[in-house]
């Protein structure tokens, strides 16, 4: 009998196989939560020894550190064309960052639902956590730059734009427990009452953000009327 030969290895660059194994964790991560995933299903779904991986990642807490990583370098190349549009003011300028954001929410809801559900959910605590903390050190450097133009051009009294930068996201951070109670509202009036509390505290935060900056309350968009509403909305189509 003709033995078979058996199927050849794939062989991947280094750097390719990494990124593979980044998209199957996210993947699993997203689908079923950061505790709830093994390093085995993480092999599996990428089709590689236990060798293979711990090649690249000491643990799984490793390959955490590096979507977190991957994910904050994908939000700075998203909103880095808020310094784009040339005779923006600081405060112009502002404003396009936070509506910026808005809208890559919302465009990415439908998409990312699966994900939504399960990165706002309690269990998942460590998950939102280590994103959000890869994605501040990536995104505070574009904010201040923002928040130095408008202090340089005297809308804007704050002493050191970077700490500033740095505390105004922190500001969004705290949306997460209200963000999780909007996703599990369900439907009819009682779950507009709890996007329109969503909504209200958003543009809390707003004010908030204009009294850092040292500026007239209602400057800066923070959110726009029925953007909670849209976000909900997107997330279920």
């Amino acid at each position: 009998m003709t033995k078979q030969p058996k199927p050849s290895r794939i062989v991947m660059h280094p750097a390719a196989r990494r990124s593979e194994l980044v998209d199957a964790a996210q993947a699993l991560f997203f689908e079923r939560g950061y505790e709830a995933t093994t390093i085995n299903a993480i092999m599996e779904r990428a089709g590689v020894s236990k060798g293979g991986l711990y090649h690249h990642f000491a643990s799984k807490e490793e390959i955490l550190e590096a979507l977190a990583l991957r994910l904050a370098e994908q939000s700075l190349e998203r909103l880095g064309d808020v310094f784009d549009e040339p005779g923006l003011d600081g405060l112009a300028r502002l404003n396009r960052f936070f509506a910026r954001a808005r809208q890559l929410k919302i465009e990415d809801a439908p998409q990312l639902r699966a994900a939504f559900d399960v990165l706002f959910k309690p269990e998942s605590i460590v998950l939102y956590h280590r994103i959000n903390d890869a994605i501040m050190p990536v995104v505070t450097p574009v904010l201040a730059r923002i928040i130095a133009q408008g202090r340089a051009e005297g809308l804007f009294d704050v002493p050191d734009p970077e700490a500033t930068a740095a505390l105004v996201l922190q500001i969004s951070a705290g949306s997460r427990e209200l963000m999780a109670r909007a996703m599990s509202a369900g439907e009819g009036p009682e779950a507009e009452a709890v996007w329109d509390a969503f909504e209200d505290r958003l543009r809390f935060y707003g004010i908030a953000v204009d009294r850092i900056l040292g500026i007239a309350d209602g400057s800066v968009a923070y959110v726009e009327p029925g953007f909670v509403r849209a976000l909900m909305t997107a997330r279920r189509s």
